[in-house]
Protein backbone atom coordinates (compact mmCIF):
# COMPACT_ATOMS: atom_id res chain seq x y z
CA UNK A 1 0.00 0.00 0.00
CA UNK A 2 2.97 2.31 0.52
CA UNK A 3 3.48 2.44 -3.25
CA UNK A 4 -0.11 3.60 -3.79
CA UNK A 5 0.20 6.36 -1.20
CA UNK A 6 3.55 7.48 -2.62
CA UNK A 7 2.20 7.63 -6.17
CA UNK A 8 -0.80 9.65 -4.99
CA UNK A 9 1.34 12.23 -3.18
CA UNK A 10 3.62 12.55 -6.22
CA UNK A 11 0.54 13.18 -8.39
CA UNK A 12 -0.77 15.88 -6.01
CA UNK A 13 2.60 17.64 -5.86
CA UNK A 14 2.87 17.53 -9.66
CA UNK A 15 -0.61 19.04 -10.09
CA UNK A 16 0.13 21.82 -7.61
CA UNK A 17 3.48 22.58 -9.24
CA UNK A 18 1.84 22.70 -12.66
CA UNK A 19 -0.90 24.97 -11.36
CA UNK A 20 1.18 27.66 -9.66
CA UNK A 21 4.64 27.12 -11.12
CA UNK A 22 3.70 26.89 -14.79
CA UNK A 23 0.12 27.89 -15.60
CA UNK A 24 -0.40 30.66 -13.03
CA UNK A 25 3.05 32.12 -12.43
CA UNK A 26 1.90 35.71 -12.84
CA UNK A 27 -0.62 37.31 -10.51
CA UNK A 28 -3.74 38.17 -12.44
CA UNK A 29 -7.49 38.50 -12.02
CA UNK A 30 -9.15 35.15 -12.72
CA UNK A 31 -12.41 35.72 -14.55
CA UNK A 32 -15.51 33.56 -14.72
CA UNK A 33 -14.60 31.83 -18.01
CA UNK A 34 -11.09 30.92 -16.89
CA UNK A 35 -12.36 29.72 -13.52
CA UNK A 36 -15.05 27.64 -15.23
CA UNK A 37 -12.47 25.90 -17.40
CA UNK A 38 -10.27 25.19 -14.37
CA UNK A 39 -13.27 23.92 -12.40
CA UNK A 40 -14.23 21.57 -15.22
CA UNK A 41 -10.64 20.32 -15.41
CA UNK A 42 -10.36 19.69 -11.65
CA UNK A 43 -13.72 17.92 -11.56
CA UNK A 44 -12.65 15.74 -14.50
CA UNK A 45 -9.40 14.84 -12.74
CA UNK A 46 -11.17 14.17 -9.44
CA UNK A 47 -13.90 11.95 -10.90
CA UNK A 48 -11.40 10.17 -13.18
CA UNK A 49 -9.30 9.23 -10.17
CA UNK A 50 -12.32 7.25 -9.05
CA UNK A 51 -11.46 4.88 -11.91
CA UNK A 52 -8.02 4.38 -10.36
CA UNK A 53 -9.70 3.64 -7.02
CA UNK A 54 -11.89 1.07 -8.78
CA UNK A 55 -8.89 -0.69 -10.33
CA UNK A 56 -6.92 -0.66 -7.07
CA UNK A 57 -9.67 -2.41 -5.13
CA UNK A 58 -11.12 -4.54 -7.94
CA UNK A 59 -7.98 -5.68 -9.73
CA UNK A 60 -5.94 -5.84 -6.50
CA UNK A 61 -3.19 -3.56 -7.71
CA UNK A 62 0.00 -3.70 -5.66
CA UNK A 63 -1.25 -6.85 -3.94
CA UNK A 64 -4.24 -5.20 -2.26
CA UNK A 65 -6.80 -7.89 -1.53
CA UNK A 66 -9.30 -6.24 0.79
CA UNK A 67 -9.90 -2.85 2.31
CA UNK A 68 -7.58 -2.12 5.20
CA UNK A 69 -10.11 -0.66 7.65
CA UNK A 70 -13.63 -0.81 6.23
CA UNK A 71 -15.09 -4.30 5.52
CA UNK A 72 -17.95 -2.69 3.54
CA UNK A 73 -15.55 -2.22 0.60
CA UNK A 74 -15.55 -5.72 -0.90
CA UNK A 75 -14.82 -4.79 -4.51
CA UNK A 76 -14.02 -2.01 -6.94
CA UNK A 77 -17.64 -1.00 -7.56
CA UNK A 78 -18.26 -0.30 -3.87
CA UNK A 79 -14.91 1.46 -3.60
CA UNK A 80 -15.76 3.73 -6.55
CA UNK A 81 -19.23 4.45 -5.11
CA UNK A 82 -17.75 5.40 -1.74
CA UNK A 83 -15.06 7.54 -3.36
CA UNK A 84 -17.60 9.42 -5.48
CA UNK A 85 -19.88 9.91 -2.47
CA UNK A 86 -17.03 11.32 -0.39
CA UNK A 87 -15.90 13.56 -3.25
CA UNK A 88 -19.41 14.91 -3.81
CA UNK A 89 -19.91 15.50 -0.09
CA UNK A 90 -16.71 17.50 0.29
CA UNK A 91 -17.35 19.43 -2.92
CA UNK A 92 -20.87 20.46 -1.93
CA UNK A 93 -20.05 21.27 1.69
CA UNK A 94 -17.10 23.42 0.59
CA UNK A 95 -19.49 25.96 -0.94
CA UNK A 96 -20.21 27.40 2.52
CA UNK A 97 -16.45 27.69 3.02
CA UNK A 98 -16.16 29.63 -0.23
CA UNK A 99 -18.74 32.13 0.99
CA UNK A 100 -16.78 32.82 4.20
CA UNK A 101 -13.47 33.08 2.31
CA UNK A 102 -15.02 35.66 -0.02
CA UNK A 103 -16.10 37.65 3.04
CA UNK A 104 -12.57 37.42 4.49
CA UNK A 105 -11.07 38.75 1.25
CA UNK A 106 -13.49 41.65 1.22
CA UNK A 107 -12.90 42.38 4.90
CA UNK A 108 -9.12 42.57 4.43
CA UNK A 109 -9.40 44.36 1.05
CA UNK A 110 -7.36 41.73 -0.82
CA UNK A 111 -7.02 42.74 -4.46
CA UNK A 112 -8.46 40.20 -6.90
CA UNK A 113 -5.11 39.53 -8.58
CA UNK A 114 -3.63 38.31 -5.27
CA UNK A 115 -6.49 36.06 -4.16
CA UNK A 116 -5.23 33.14 -6.21
CA UNK A 117 -1.92 33.21 -4.32
CA UNK A 118 -3.63 33.21 -0.92
CA UNK A 119 -5.90 30.34 -1.90
CA UNK A 120 -3.02 28.30 -3.31
CA UNK A 121 -1.01 28.40 -0.09
CA UNK A 122 -4.21 28.03 1.87
CA UNK A 123 -4.94 24.78 0.06
CA UNK A 124 -1.45 23.44 0.78
CA UNK A 125 -2.04 24.10 4.46
CA UNK A 126 -5.48 22.52 4.18
CA UNK A 127 -3.96 19.32 2.76
CA UNK A 128 -1.79 18.93 5.85
CA UNK A 129 -4.60 19.74 8.27
CA UNK A 130 -7.04 17.41 6.52
CA UNK A 131 -4.54 14.55 6.73
CA UNK A 132 -4.22 15.08 10.48
CA UNK A 133 -7.98 15.34 10.99
CA UNK A 134 -8.87 12.38 8.77
CA UNK A 135 -6.41 9.94 10.27
CA UNK A 136 -7.14 11.29 13.74
CA UNK A 137 -10.86 10.78 13.14
CA UNK A 138 -10.33 7.22 11.88
CA UNK A 139 -8.24 6.43 14.96
CA UNK A 140 -10.95 7.83 17.25
CA UNK A 141 -13.66 5.78 15.54
CA UNK A 142 -11.61 2.59 15.83
CA UNK A 143 -10.82 3.26 19.50
CA UNK A 144 -14.19 4.58 20.70
CA UNK A 145 -17.42 3.30 19.18
CA UNK A 146 -19.45 6.05 20.84
CA UNK A 147 -17.63 8.75 18.82
CA UNK A 148 -19.88 7.88 15.88
CA UNK A 149 -22.89 9.11 17.86
CA UNK A 150 -21.06 12.29 18.81
CA UNK A 151 -20.13 12.99 15.18
CA UNK A 152 -23.71 12.31 14.10
CA UNK A 153 -25.21 14.64 16.68
CA UNK A 154 -22.66 17.31 15.76
CA UNK A 155 -23.57 17.14 12.07
CA UNK A 156 -27.29 17.35 12.82
CA UNK A 157 -26.71 20.38 15.03
CA UNK A 158 -24.55 22.06 12.38
CA UNK A 159 -27.16 21.41 9.71
CA UNK A 160 -29.94 22.94 11.82
CA UNK A 161 -27.75 25.88 12.86
CA UNK A 162 -26.85 26.69 9.25
CA UNK A 163 -30.46 27.31 8.24
CA UNK A 164 -31.21 29.20 11.44
CA UNK A 165 -28.63 31.79 10.38
CA UNK A 166 -26.42 31.42 13.47
CA UNK A 167 -23.30 32.11 11.40
CA UNK A 168 -24.61 34.88 9.16
CA UNK A 169 -22.84 37.68 11.02
CA UNK A 170 -19.39 36.16 11.31
CA UNK A 171 -16.74 38.87 11.51
CA UNK A 172 -13.22 37.58 10.71
CA UNK A 173 -11.67 40.25 12.95
CA UNK A 174 -13.64 38.95 15.94
CA UNK A 175 -12.40 35.36 15.66
CA UNK A 176 -9.98 33.97 18.21
CA UNK A 177 -7.40 33.06 15.57
CA UNK A 178 -7.34 36.67 14.29
CA UNK A 179 -6.77 38.11 17.74
CA UNK A 180 -4.06 35.57 18.55
CA UNK A 181 -2.26 36.00 15.22
CA UNK A 182 -2.34 39.80 15.36
CA UNK A 183 -0.73 39.70 18.81
CA UNK A 184 1.97 37.15 17.95
CA UNK A 185 2.85 38.13 14.37
CA UNK A 186 4.85 41.33 13.77
CA UNK A 187 2.54 43.03 11.29
CA UNK A 188 2.96 45.89 8.88
CA UNK A 189 0.05 47.55 7.17
CA UNK A 190 0.03 49.32 3.86
CA UNK A 191 0.73 47.93 0.36
CA UNK A 192 2.04 44.36 0.22
CA UNK A 193 2.31 43.82 -3.58
CA UNK A 194 1.34 40.18 -3.19
CA UNK A 195 4.04 39.37 -0.61
CA UNK A 196 3.42 37.67 2.72
CA UNK A 197 6.55 39.07 4.39
CA UNK A 198 8.50 42.33 4.21
CA UNK A 199 11.18 44.32 5.98
CA UNK A 200 10.49 47.64 7.64
CA UNK A 201 13.40 49.57 9.09
CA UNK A 202 15.57 46.49 8.71
CA UNK A 203 13.12 44.40 10.77
CA UNK A 204 11.22 41.38 9.52
CA UNK A 205 7.42 41.72 9.45
CA UNK A 206 4.35 39.99 8.05
CA UNK A 207 1.97 41.82 5.74
CA UNK A 208 -1.79 41.91 6.02
CA UNK A 209 -1.86 39.33 3.21
CA UNK A 210 -0.15 36.85 5.56
CA UNK A 211 -2.75 37.57 8.22
CA UNK A 212 -5.46 36.94 5.63
CA UNK A 213 -3.88 33.57 4.88
CA UNK A 214 -3.96 32.64 8.58
CA UNK A 215 -7.67 33.47 8.80
CA UNK A 216 -8.40 31.51 5.60
CA UNK A 217 -6.58 28.49 7.04
CA UNK A 218 -8.62 28.79 10.21
CA UNK A 219 -11.90 28.87 8.28
CA UNK A 220 -10.91 25.66 6.48
CA UNK A 221 -10.22 23.93 9.80
CA UNK A 222 -13.58 25.12 11.12
CA UNK A 223 -15.46 23.80 8.09
CA UNK A 224 -13.48 20.55 8.13
CA UNK A 225 -15.15 19.85 11.49
CA UNK A 226 -18.29 19.30 9.40
CA UNK A 227 -16.94 17.72 6.22
CA UNK A 228 -14.47 15.25 7.74
CA UNK A 229 -17.03 13.55 10.06
CA UNK A 230 -19.49 13.54 7.14
CA UNK A 231 -17.03 11.65 4.91
CA UNK A 232 -16.09 9.30 7.75
CA UNK A 233 -19.79 8.43 7.97
CA UNK A 234 -19.52 7.17 4.41
CA UNK A 235 -16.42 5.02 4.96
CA UNK A 236 -13.41 4.75 7.25
CA UNK A 237 -11.16 3.34 4.55
CA UNK A 238 -8.23 5.81 4.77
CA UNK A 239 -7.21 5.85 1.11
CA UNK A 240 -10.76 6.46 -0.13
CA UNK A 241 -11.50 9.13 2.50
CA UNK A 242 -8.23 10.99 1.98
CA UNK A 243 -8.10 10.92 -1.82
CA UNK A 244 -11.74 11.97 -2.26
CA UNK A 245 -11.24 14.80 0.22
CA UNK A 246 -8.00 16.02 -1.33
CA UNK A 247 -9.23 16.05 -4.92
CA UNK A 248 -12.29 18.03 -3.85
CA UNK A 249 -10.03 20.55 -2.08
CA UNK A 250 -7.71 20.87 -5.09
CA UNK A 251 -10.60 22.24 -7.12
CA UNK A 252 -11.75 24.61 -4.38
CA UNK A 253 -9.70 27.54 -5.67
CA UNK A 254 -11.16 27.44 -9.18
CA UNK A 255 -14.66 26.94 -7.77
CA UNK A 256 -14.19 30.02 -5.61
CA UNK A 257 -13.47 32.27 -8.59
CA UNK A 258 -16.36 30.77 -10.55
CA UNK A 259 -18.91 31.30 -7.77
CA UNK A 260 -17.51 34.49 -6.24
CA UNK A 261 -20.17 37.17 -6.13
CA UNK A 262 -22.99 34.68 -6.79
CA UNK A 263 -23.13 32.83 -3.48
CA UNK A 264 -25.44 35.24 -1.70
CA UNK A 265 -28.16 34.37 -4.23
CA UNK A 266 -28.04 30.60 -3.55
CA UNK A 267 -30.79 30.54 -0.94
CA UNK A 268 -32.14 27.06 -1.72
CA UNK A 269 -28.65 25.54 -1.74
CA UNK A 270 -28.17 26.48 1.93
CA UNK A 271 -31.16 24.29 2.84
CA UNK A 272 -29.85 21.48 0.65
CA UNK A 273 -26.47 21.46 2.42
CA UNK A 274 -28.26 21.49 5.77
CA UNK A 275 -30.38 18.51 4.67
CA UNK A 276 -27.24 16.61 3.63
CA UNK A 277 -25.62 17.24 7.03
CA UNK A 278 -28.76 16.08 8.86
CA UNK A 279 -29.03 12.96 6.66
CA UNK A 280 -25.40 11.99 7.26
CA UNK A 281 -25.77 12.71 10.99
CA UNK A 282 -28.83 10.46 11.25
CA UNK A 283 -27.00 7.76 9.31
CA UNK A 284 -24.14 7.87 11.81
CA UNK A 285 -26.42 7.74 14.85
CA UNK A 286 -28.56 4.90 13.47
CA UNK A 287 -25.76 2.88 11.89
CA UNK A 288 -26.19 -0.03 14.33
CA UNK A 289 -29.90 -0.37 13.58
CA UNK A 290 -30.44 0.91 10.02
CA UNK A 291 -28.18 -0.06 7.12
CA UNK A 292 -28.21 2.40 4.24
CA UNK A 293 -26.55 0.91 1.12
CA UNK A 294 -23.68 2.96 -0.24
CA UNK A 295 -25.32 3.43 -3.63
CA UNK A 296 -28.52 4.65 -1.95
CA UNK A 297 -26.55 7.18 0.10
CA UNK A 298 -24.94 8.52 -3.08
CA UNK A 299 -28.35 8.70 -4.76
CA UNK A 300 -29.88 10.63 -1.85
CA UNK A 301 -27.05 13.17 -1.82
CA UNK A 302 -27.22 13.64 -5.60
CA UNK A 303 -31.01 13.90 -5.41
CA UNK A 304 -30.87 16.62 -2.75
CA UNK A 305 -28.38 18.65 -4.81
CA UNK A 306 -30.43 18.25 -8.01
CA UNK A 307 -33.59 19.35 -6.20
CA UNK A 308 -31.67 22.37 -4.87
CA UNK A 309 -30.57 23.38 -8.37
CA UNK A 310 -34.09 22.97 -9.76
CA UNK A 311 -35.59 24.80 -6.78
CA UNK A 312 -33.12 27.67 -7.22
CA UNK A 313 -34.07 28.06 -10.88
CA UNK A 314 -37.77 28.01 -10.02
CA UNK A 315 -37.26 30.59 -7.24
CA UNK A 316 -35.39 32.94 -9.54
CA UNK A 317 -37.97 32.46 -12.30
CA UNK A 318 -40.74 33.59 -9.96
CA UNK A 319 -38.93 36.73 -8.88
CA UNK A 320 -40.48 39.84 -10.46
CA UNK A 321 -38.29 41.63 -12.93
CA UNK A 322 -36.86 44.91 -11.74
CA UNK A 323 -38.70 47.83 -13.33
CA UNK A 324 -36.60 49.96 -15.65
CA UNK A 325 -35.38 53.18 -14.16
CA UNK A 326 -37.60 56.11 -15.07
CA UNK A 327 -36.19 59.09 -16.90
CA UNK A 328 -36.45 62.46 -15.17
CA UNK A 329 -39.68 64.30 -15.86
CA UNK A 330 -37.76 67.41 -16.88
CA UNK A 331 -35.09 66.60 -19.48
CA UNK A 332 -33.13 69.66 -18.45
CA UNK A 333 -33.27 68.88 -14.73
CA UNK A 334 -30.31 66.53 -14.78
CA UNK A 335 -28.26 68.85 -16.90
CA UNK A 336 -28.98 71.85 -14.69
CA UNK A 337 -28.46 70.01 -11.42
CA UNK A 338 -25.28 71.04 -9.57
CA UNK A 339 -22.42 68.51 -9.75
CA UNK A 340 -19.89 67.77 -7.04
CA UNK A 341 -16.31 68.44 -8.02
Amino acid sequence: MIYVWSAFFVLVVALLALDLGVLNRKDHVIGFKEASRWTALWITIGVSFGGIVYLIYDQHWFGIQLAQHDPSVPDGVEAFTLYLTGYLLEKSLSIDNIFVIAMVFDRFAVARQYRHRVLFWGIIGALVMRAIMIFGGIWLIEQFDWIFYFFGAWLIWQGISSVRGDDDDVDPEKTLIFRMASRVMPLRGGPHNGHFTTREGGKFAFTTLALTLVVVEWTDVAFALDSVPAVLAVTTEPFIVFTSNIFAILGLRALFFMLEGMLAEFEVLAYALAAILVFIGLKMILHNWVHVPNLLSLGIIVGILVLAVVGERVRRGRQPAEPPSEAPADPTAEADAPHES
